[in-house]
């Protein structure tokens, strides 16, 4: 018996009102905006409202993934949530988002592979809806960097910041859907990403606050080399183990990482013929949502079309990496209902 395609059905995105400009950064940190500019290819970023946590975020990004596709929350069997900056440590961040969306017949959990995590949750919805051909399963990826960033710290300051967006994953006709995955861990380099403190190695105590244990660490020399020497390498791989050349891939939603990363990588991967989807000059890099945001705005902006390669890739701390291939389905005007 065949296995059924299954793919992504709609894409939602969430990113908080408040926009943060180079100026303010740079004030903060002790540079100039256009030092940050030219670093990062980042003009502004979006930060959370002292309301607002990651549940929250996810739950919006959800909502209007929901939406677009015409399908209510008591519809999901599968609910999961990419983040390394939950709401607490327990419960999980996917149960407050079950609540908020009315989701109760989901089952629910967490994952946190930082930057690659969503692309990771995807692959496992992917195999979850193959088991359970009549389910759906909503994919989310949220983080709200703002809250563990060191301002005195240019190397991160800079980068970080909130949103979420959102995957509804189905059954899709053929020849649409997943083409292929690949995940990689490197746990050899697990030191290049870090939050030290507030877990069960470094418990939250007045000590861990005062040395600035809990702020968000990054060795930004070592991640550079890290992805200039694995990253291409690696796409190119995924390309090719699943019967494909790079020059088939139409569309390429990378994590955003950094604007001049992103040039190179695009450039050593041999994919510069690719449309490189790019939001990070507006949002900053958003840990495990930058993916799904990025994708969103591609889907709503109508640059995918039926039948399109989409290579997406997550990249950053664990160290890790996740890359998924989707042949895009886009249904006709006729077919755009509730699914």
């Amino acid at each position: 018996m065949s296995l059924p395609n299954v793919g992504i059905l709609a894409t939602g995105s969430y990113l908080p009102e408040r926009e943060v400009s180079n100026e303010e950064i740079a004030e903060l940190v002790g540079v100039t905006p256009e030092w940050i500019e030219r670093k990062t290819r980042i003009r502004s970023r979006r930060y959370a409202a002292p309301h607002e946590a990651a549940s929250d975020l996810a739950a919006r990004a959800a909502a209007r993934a929901l939406e677009q596709a015409g399908v209510e929350a008591d519809a999901v069997r599968y609910l999961i949530v990419s983040t390394s900056t939950g709401d607490h440590p327990q419960p999980p961040t996917s149960y407050l988002v079950q609540h908020t969306l009315g989701a109760d017949r989901a089952a629910c959990f967490d994952m946190n592979v930082v930057c690659s995590g969503f692309v990771y949750a995807l692959a496992v919805a992917h195999a979850l809806v193959h088991v359970d051909p009549s389910a759906l399963a909503l994919v989310i990826g949220a983080d709200v960097y703002s809250r563990i960033l060191d301002f005195t710290d240019r190397r991160t300051a800079i980068l970080f910041a909130d949103g979420a967006g959102a995957a509804l994953v189905g059954v899709q006709p053929q020849p649409y859907g997943l083409v292929g995955v690949d995940l990689i861990s490197e746990g050899s380099a697990h030191g290049l990403i870090r939050v030290q403190a507030g877990g069960s190695r470094h418990p939250a105590s007045r000590e861990t606050v005062e040395r600035g244990g809990h702020f968000f660490r990054m060795d930004g020399r070592g991640v550079r080399d890290y992805v200039a020497d694995r990253v291409p390498d690696a796409l190119r791989d995924h390309v090719r183990r699943h019967g494909l050349r790079t020059e088939d891939i139409g569309h390429f939603v990378p994590h955003q990482a950094n604007g001049v990363m992103l040039d190179d990588l695009v450039e050593q991967a041999g994919i510069g013929h690719a449309h490189t989807h790019r939001t990070l000059h507006k949002f900053g890099n958003v840990g495990s949502a930058s993916v799904p945001i990025t994708l969103d705005e591609a889907n709503r902006s109508g640059a995918l079309a039926d039948g399109d390669l989409v290579l997406l890739a997550g990249f950053g701390g664990g160290m890790a990496m996740g890359m998924a291939m989707l042949r895009w389905w886009a249904p006709r005007a006729e077919s755009t209902g509730p699914i």
